[in-house]
């Protein structure tokens, strides 16, 4: 299970993007953090053309499929959809992992028997402004 921001396990931070310019601001081989919109599907084609890792926020699985044809890395996922996406990113080999964002360690059980490839703290997100 992949852990990001988790205080005991070292792991990269995702850089939350709202546009290109910012991307300019984020360390090398960083991944983008962006949330699924139209507006940021700009973002996310200069991202793929440019193989920059980017991680997408979904909230329903139209946009899940959607992540995974435009090879966004990991796909974040609602708490109460995550057993479902992770079901079809294994049915259909998706390359893209499935995360949760998670507040407490407490969820950390409850997410490893719903066999969800990782989560994400609050913590791994770090806001990067053009």
């Amino acid at each position: 299970m992949i852990l990001l921001g988790h205080r005991f396990i070292q792991s990269k931070s995702l850089y939350h993007v709202e546009d290109i310019d910012a991307i300019e601001h984020t360390p090398p081989s960083s991944t983008l953090y962006l949330e699924f919109s139209q507006e940021r599907l700009d973002i996310m084609n200069h991202a793929r053309i440019n193989n920059i890792a980017f991680a997408l926020k979904i909230n329903n699985i139209k946009e899940l499929i959607y992540a995974s044809s435009l090879e966004a890395k990991y796909v974040i996922v609602p708490k109460n959809m995550a057993k479902t996406a992770q079901d079809i990113a294994e049915s259909y080999l998706f390359d893209t992992k499935i995360l949760v964002h998670i507040d407490s360690d407490e969820e950390i059980e409850e997410m490893a028997l719903l066999g969800i490839d990782g989560l994400i703290y609050p913590n791994a997100i770090v806001k990067v402004n053009s």
